[in-house]
């Protein structure tokens, strides 16, 4: 510090709080919510804590100081954080006789004319007979709008409860021969289904989640307007409600005797404490880290890479390729795997 000038000493003080900062995050993937909420909602903040230390780093390297040091070492430490942040391109060979699943959050289908635009349903539908899943998952279903029912031949879908205004739906190409709802005992809309699937002469269990909503919107001019202290507890109370909906998914989880698929949209970061319990010791594979490429954002919030939709398949199942498509007819983005068992 003594041979920096004014600014640089400035500059490595900022440098040393978001390291700080970033340490810190690192641990909350252990630390369950409930026991400190507001800390917690410093995990959505991972994304942009490694970038920001990414830049210090560089910036020290780029003047010849061993500065640079601070923030290398703080990255190193958190090696496969970064790893979660961003994957190069892995493409990999598919084939026919390849499975394919989607996830996808449709927004009700544009129930509430959040987009100007009149035809997003049947875009949504458009979209979906284009990539031609054999499974498809949706969250945030509505189940009078849309056409799925007569392009699959067996569905689940499920409102929880007679007032909820959408659902999840899990809809197949092969015979479903179980229905099954974990109805989460929290109000709103926010639930699990999972359904057994036979694929020739295996069965697979599909879990679509949808945890609980932390009611983020996701243009930069409604944060700034929002309430801090109210919109940090509210995330903080979420984020304590996610963790009993993981823990009450898992104890199903861990009693399926089949081959397992965990998909939908999580409502939290690969960097959370939810996705360290569902994923503990390594059980499934992340599609995205295992074939994704780029950032994997799949929550449309500007200049912020927040993925929050995941596809976890059970390792004993080879993953073939993941995509993401960036269409902008819901606040997410759809994502695909291609699998085979």
């Amino acid at each position: 510090m003594k041979k920096l000038g004014l600014l640089d000493k400035l500059i490595f003080i900022f440098n040393s709080l978001f390291a700080t900062a970033l340490l810190l995050s690192y641990l909350l993937a252990f630390i369950p919510p409930k026991s400190f909420p507001l800390l917690s909602v410093l995990s959505l903040g991972v994304p942009v804590l490694i970038l920001v230390n990414l830049v210090f780093m560089v910036y020290w390297i780029i003047k010849f100081k061993r500065q640079f040091l601070l923030s290398f070492l703080i990255l190193l430490v958190g090696y496969n954080y970064v790893l979660s942040l961003y994957q190069f391109s892995n493409d990999r060979e598919t084939s026919t006789e390849d499975l394919s699943i989607m996830s996808y959050n449709v927004r009700m289908f544009n129930e509430y004319n959040w987009k100007d635009d009149k035809s997003i349903p049947k875009q949504i539908t458009d979209f979906i007979q284009e990539k031609d899943p054999d499974i498809l998952l949706t969250q945030e279903h509505t189940v009078n709008v849309t056409q799925l029912k007569k392009i699959y031949p067996y569905y689940f879908v499920h409102r929880k409860g007679r007032n909820s205004e959408f659902g999840s739906a899990i809809f197949s190409k092969y015979p479903i021969v179980e229905r099954i709802s974990l109805d989460f005992p929290h109000q709103g809309n926010n639930n699990a289904i999972y359904t057994d699937v036979v694929v020739k002469e295996d069965t697979l269990r599909i879990f679509n989640v949808h945890f609980q909503s932390l009611n983020i919107k996701p243009d930069i001019g409604s944060l700034r307007r929002a309430d801090s202290k109210k919109l940090l507890g509210r995330i903080g109370y979420g984020f304590g409600l996610q963790q009993e909906q993981a823990e009450m998914l898992m104890e199903k989880v861990n009693q399926t005797p089949y081959k397992t698929i965990i998909a939908g949209d999580f409502n939290n970061t690969a960097f959370s404490y939810i996705y360290e319990l569902i994923n503990p010791d390594g059980r499934f594979k992340d599609a995205f880290l295992h074939s994704g490429k780029g950032f994997g954002k799949t929550f449309e919030i500007s200049f912020f890479p927040l993925r929050i939709d995941f596809m976890l398949l059970e390792k004993e199942i080879e993953i073939k390729s993941f995509e993401r498509f960036e269409i902008e007819l819901s606040d997410h983005y759809p994502i695909l795997t291609r699998f085979k068992i």
